[in-house]
């Protein structure tokens, strides 16, 4: 029975189509209506569909098409071998020749085009008939003011060469129709797909034998990645232009999680679940698998949703019998129904097996007085029962795949709606409390003493902001019952009036206030007049790769007040990490900025809550785990909807505090530019903050072929290391879950590459990555090469661009 989300949030929508591949009726704006209206009148008026699929042309056009092609073929035969013959010529389309008009329902239908053409046909013949008949289709559609037009894939049996083909034609389509939505149809496993599907009429039927045997002839590609190579080949062509994307047929048996994720980072903008994909479970219901379930609602989730089209699943009841008196679904499934799909091997077979297909027609037809449309109330049944949304996920609403500047808080007075942003955090500040208490407790427990004199443990709070971090030391004292001395160190003249405010009213004037860079501040005024000492400087200052916000140069500026004998910092220490990624949506929007608003898009880091990628090199997963054991006996709420793969994501760099005193003794010297701190720094200025350079050098397998767009990175924190263990945070998806799960103060940061690599399976890809600075402001520079071996011997495949964000530094 239905089990409605127990959140209350509002949940992904499904925009679900109905689409007959050999679809009898024209359709028309009643058709419309009455698919839409399926519901009207029951217990659940949802059970409808919302838009329909029509061809732009009909049979006669194809007969018409066909006729041409056979009196061209007749009169080469009787010409003599000098006489040439001239190309068919089709002439433009007639009435007869649509049901397509255009009209107030017009951006509710789905179109294709003819699936009888072969864009990529070796026969230079079939290529111009279809490239004409592609063409006037799109044209028509076009004028008629349709929306959405879908195109079947290139027949990736010619090879590369028709790949191409096919990809000119997408390109020539997308100026013609200036304002259609390109879909290419694709299958999501190509080593699955069915050889000779293909209809009588099909013009890939009429190919010379002497084109088809000159191009290797019709070999099935057996390379599950054969599909997605063929639609990155034809989107690279189209400069992933914005009106182009990707409807995605699910196979019965689902391919590989790696496959499976490379799609999803795709531009899926439709998904198309034919009936041969529903299974049949125990009690005759019709039912998808779990890994189908599974990728549909990772799906539904992105920022911009697919639609769903269930294909010849039967037509729209009520349409071919206009005598019955219609029983349309209640929109309540049995427990039959709802039931968890089947699992055995048997039931996911490529296509049903006999007797699993008489079962299919006895149950379908003991069903049809209930229910006339069963895969669509299942699919309405699962849009009801999605897993519910992570906290990330309802914080991050509308910012998945967004592009935000990296915050510079030492040159930027923050507003207080950022401030806000971040406290409402749920784990980083807990852990803070957390951490400040224990470093109380162990203070007291290893009988350190103190600087403020009375026993009072001294605590700076540098960079306040509006306060969370100072609220949690008193509470951590509270929960201690060890007495503290806090301070509050804030340059932003807006945030200092709150701080004040709080202290008056929250903290009960326990707290110290003081507007002040916290590199300027001189330390706790003494009762004489001189400047004392601070035991615990606490400090959020971390950016989403650790250092990209200036923490290091901060906390090196603030070393100075910190108790030399015992001082503690918190965090004690943080790491950058990164792994390559691919994102095809990001980077379009790159280029796009690029070309159009900041020639600089493709050298700056910017700040992105990662949704809609693929990681390119990952840990394999155990021998005897298997996609059906990950996803099979888990309930549809326990669903996990991040990626099913494990990323390997490495360590670029690390910086820990307080820093020992010599290397700031020496920073002081270079910046003093006398001789003895040395010549100057290797990029400018004197070299004072060289001790903050970092660099590294990084390799990463790559297990299947991909597109490297740039690389991800993340961070990792100890906030306190003691006697209790340590209190730490992370980003890192490989182990944000173990250290800080549902934390969202941070989204990674994404370093981007100007031209996207290529890179085959079983290679490596080598990041260099650097981390400069000239004394006035901190900047990234970063570089991927591409490495394959063949017979032992390394070669490098393709190098990037010295990227470098320079010009749009962090200030310090």
């Amino acid at each position: 029975m239905d089990s409605p989300n127990d959140s209350g949030e509002a949940m992904p929508m499904f925009y679900i189509g109905q689409h007959e591949t050999k679809r009898a009726l024209p359709v028309t704006t009643q058709l419309v209506h009455h698919a839409q209206d399926l519901g009207v009148g029951t217990l659940s008026p949802s059970i409808s569909y919302d838009m329909l699929t029509t061809p732009i042309t009909n049979a006669h056009f194809h007969t018409r098409v066909l006729s041409l092609l056979s009196s061209y073929s007749q009169a080469v035969s009787d010409a003599s071998p000098t006489q040439a013959q001239p190309l068919p010529l089709i002439p433009a389309l007639e009435n007869v020749d649509t049901p397509l008009t255009p009209s107030d329902t017009i951006s509710q239908l789905l179109t294709f085009t003819s699936s009888w053409i072969d864009l990529a046909s070796p026969d230079p013949v079939i290529a111009h008939i279809s490239r004409q008949v592609f063409n006037l289709e799109i044209a028509y559609a076009a004028f008629c003011g349709v929306v959405t037009v879908v195109v079947q894939g290139p027949a990736l049996t010619h090879g590369a060469n028709g790949v191409s083909q096919f990809a000119r034609a997408i390109k020539e389509a997308l100026s013609t129709g200036s304002y259609i939505q390109l879909h290419v149809l694709m299958p999501m496993d190509v080593s699955k797909t069915i050889d000779g599907d293909e209809d009588l009429g099909h013009l890939a039927r009429f190919a010379r034998p002497e084109f088809v045997e000159k191009q290797g002839g019709h070999a099935k590609n057996t390379d599950p990645f054969g599909a997605w190579d063929a639609w990155n080949a034809i989107r690279t062509m189209s400069k992933y232009h914005s009106r182009l994307s990707v409807a995605l047929e699910l196979p019965r048996r689902f391919p590989s999680l790696a496959l499976q994720s490379r799609w999803y980072s795709e531009p899926v903008r439709l998904l198309n679940i034919p009936a041969s994909s529903f299974l049949v479970n125990a009690r005759g219901s019709f039912v998808l698998s779990k890994p189908h379930q599974l990728f549909i609602f990772r799906c539904m989730r992105l920022r911009s949703a697919p639609w769903l089209l269930l294909t010849d699943i039967g037509p729209i009841p009520g349409v071919n019998d206009p005598d019955m008196i219609m029983s349309y679904s209640t929109g309540h499934l049995s427990p039959a129904t709802a039931a968890d799909a089947p699992s055995s091997a048997s039931s996911m077979s490529a296509s049903p097996t006999p007797a699993e297909a008489v079962q299919i027609g006895k149950k379908a037809g003991k069903k049809s007085y209930n229910d006339p449309a069963p895969h669509l109330s299942y699919v309405r049944y699962l849009q009801r029962n999605q897993p519910p949304k992570s906290t990330l996920e309802r914080f991050g609403g509308g910012f998945q795949d967004y592009l935000q500047s990296p915050l510079q808080p030492l040159t930027d007075n923050l507003e207080s709606i950022t401030y806000e942003v971040f406290e409402k955090d749920p784990i980083k500040y807990a852990w803070y409390e957390r951490a400040v208490a224990q470093a109380l407790q162990d203070w007291v427990a290893q009988q350190k003493s103190t600087s403020s004199g009375t026993g009072a443990v001294v605590i700076a709070v540098t960079g306040a902001g509006r306060g969370p971090l100072v609220t949690r030391a008193l509470k951590a004292s509270e929960s201690t019952g060890i007495p503290v001395r806090v301070y509050a160190i804030e340059k932003n003249p807006n945030a200092y009036v709150l701080l004040q405010h709080h202290n008056a009213e929250e903290w009960g004037g326990q707290v110290t206030v003081v507007k002040t860079d916290m590199r300027a501040w001189k330390g706790p005024v003494q009762p004489d007049g001189s400047f004392g000492k601070v035991d615990i400087i606490v400090s959020e200052l971390l950016g989403s790769f650790a250092d990209n916000e200036l923490s290091p140069e901060c906390l090196d500026g603030v070393q100075h007040v910190l108790n030399p004998e015992h001082g503690i910092s918190i965090p004690s220490s943080y790491t950058a990490h990164m792994t390559p990624i691919s994102t095809p949506r990001i980077w379009s929007d790159l280029l796009s900025r690029s070309t159009t608003m900041d020639p600089s898009a493709f050298d700056i880091p910017w700040v992105v809550m990662l949704s809609q990628f693929d990681y390119l090199s990952t840990v394999p997963l155990p021998l005897d785990v298997s996609q059906s054991q990950i996803a099979n006996g888990t309930k549809m709420s326990q669903l996990k909807l991040d990626s099913p793969l494990t990323p390997n994501v490495q360590t670029a760099w690390e910086f820990s505090h307080p820093l020992p005193p010599s290397i700031l003794a020496q920073s002081a010297l270079r910046r003093g530019g006398s001789a003895v701190g040395g010549g100057g720094g290797f990029t400018g200025g004197d070299g004072a903050n060289e001790h903050n350079f970092r660099f590294c050098k990084l390799s990463f397998p790559i297990q299947e072929q991909g597109v490297c767009h740039g690389l991800a990175g993340y961070f990792e924190t100890v906030l306190y290391a003691g006697t209790q263990g340590s209190v730490e945070l992370s980003t890192n998806p490989v182990t944000m879950e173990e250290k800080s799960q549902d934390m969202i103060s941070w989204f990674p940061i994404f370093f981007p590459l100007k031209a996207p690599i290529q890179v085959p399976a079983n290679s490596d890809l080598e990041i260099s990555m650097w981390r400069q600075t000239d004394d006035r402001k901190v900047w990234y520079e970063w570089l991927v090469e591409s490495f394959i071996s063949v017979n032992g011997q390394r070669l490098r495949l393709s190098i990037s661009d010295l990227h470098s964000s320079k010009s749009n530094g962090c200030l310090m």
